[in-house]
């Protein structure tokens, strides 16, 4: 049952470098089994270019991550330009980000004690988002369909529209989100992990002299206490969540630029340098997102625990051991170490923990539907995507009805950053023709 919101407050539409934007905020069930209950806020702004008909149709964005706000345009560039040649954009600030109810360590506080918190958190997942999504389309407009669009976990969410509510949906763009619908989520950080370590390979093959002070960083950093600009010692595990950077185009570059201005000679000799543990910590930093952290493998659990999946693969994995003869960074993997080298963070340890454990998560994709789905879905997955695994996307594409992906190694996971008009134009072109299943374009 979807459920009808009743209460929409919308601003002044507002020009800004050839851009009409409007903000629309809509009072929705934190809880849809008792929607008479406590609401919520979930704010979306509107986009449209200056002097465009009110007729076009609609597109809405969902952002990746999980727990990443939706973008904040200053003008009419990159994929968001393309779109809005020909739509209207609906940009959704997911619950819990941006400028809906808001998912912070002092706003968690609130709630109560830790299974309070915990409890509270379980209505943020893909499930709730898309019931979201599908009353706030009927309260914009009516029912007409709109086309969906998403960049990484967002895609993960159409998947689940398209499982649940597929009548709202005109079409479907994925752009490096197509999820393993089939998949554990063992299964899918088994795969990452070994990309991961492709990643640290191709990386230490290009910048060979990055290997030496790699090592000589985590020496430091555990042999003496390094401590960031927040008060928190840095420790190695933190450093090694850096690897982060390999997962976009020019990521190797950025993590070269760095470790390159590691170390300074100071008065006790050769140490690591304020501006490289300043610039750790920013790169590191998952206190505007603890989303991220505390309820990331729940993005995958469908009536199991996920019980640090990732953390407990890594004894498989012996290259990412601390003392392996050359440190390699890790990927998106989250683990409870998180939880004490992130000083805002530490509060929520036992509620992360609860959240691991938790078995009786709700399902996230009616196979069946989607296998006789006939929503067009025009996707692109990156052959060196190293957080959405281009295996599984195909096995996820080969699945659902009405499904063409596009696969490429053009670009990395955030193609749409560097390329976006020309990929968006060739996948909005590739929605109007019908696509056998599992086609591959």
């Amino acid at each position: 049952m979807v459920i009808n919101i009743a209460t929409k407050r919308s601003g002044e539409s507002r020009l800004t470098n050839g851009l009409e934007m409007t903000d629309h905020y809509f009072d929705v069930p934190l809880d849809y089994s008792q929607p008479n209950e406590e609401k919520i806020v979930v704010f979306a702004r509107e986009v449209a270019l200056k002097g465009s008909s009110k007729k076009l149709p609609w597109m809405i964005f969902f952002q990746g991550g999980p727990g990443g706000e939706s973008p904040r345009l200053a003008g009419p560039s990159g994929w968001c330009g393309e779109v809005l040649k020909t739509h209207r954009l609906l940009l959704l600030d997911q619950r819990g980000t941006g400028l809906s109810s808001q998912v912070m360590p002092r706003t968690l506080a609130t709630r109560g004690d830790a299974a309070a918190q915990a409890e509270y958190l379980t209505h943020f997942r893909t499930d709730s988002i898309v019931r979201d999504a599908e009353g706030i389309r009927k309260a914009l407009i009516g029912d007409k369909k709109w086309l969906g669009m998403g960049q990484s976990y967002g895609g993960f969410c159409l998947l689940t529209y398209l499982s649940f509510h597929p009548e709202g949906l005109s079409g479907v763009i994925i752009t490096g989100g197509v999820a393993c619908i089939k998949q554990h989520i063992k299964d899918h950080y088994r795969l990452t992990y070994k990309k991961v370590i492709d990643k640290n390979l191709l990386y230490f093959q290009r910048y060979p002299e990055d290997a030496v002070v790699v090592n000589e960083i985590v020496k430091c950093l555990q042999d003496k206490e390094v401590f960031l600009p927040s008060g928190i010692r840095l420790t190695d595990r933190r450093f090694q969540q850096l690897g982060m950077f390999f997962g976009g185009s020019g990521g190797l570059e950025a993590m070269h630029f760095l470790i390159e201005k590691a170390f300074i000679t100071g008065v006790n000799g050769r140490e690591l340098s304020e501006y490289f543990v300043a610039k750790v910590e920013r790169a590191s930093c998952y206190e505007n997102n603890p989303i991220f952290t505390i309820m990331h493998e729940s993005i995958y659990a469908e009536g199991y625990a996920t019980q640090w999946a990732a953390e407990q693969l890594r004894t498989e994995f012996p290259e990412f051991n601390m003392d392996a003869e050359q440190f390699y960074f890790t990927g998106e993997m989250v683990s409870p170490g998180m939880l004490d080298d992130h000083k805002s963070l530490q509060p929520l340890k036992q509620v992360a923990e609860i959240l691991a454990q938790k078995a009786d998560w709700c399902a996230l994709y009616d196979l069946d539907q989607l296998a006789k789905n006939e929503v067009p879905v025009s996707a692109i997955s990156y052959y060196d995507d190293m957080y959405v695994p281009v295996e599984w996307s195909e096995e996820t594409a080969r699945h659902v009805g009405n499904f063409r992906i596009w696969v490429t190694n053009e670009w990395e996971h955030n193609g749409i950053g560097v390329d976006g008009p020309r990929i968006l134009s060739r996948l909005l072109n590739q929605l109007g023709e019908r696509a056998p299943f599992g086609y591959r374009a």
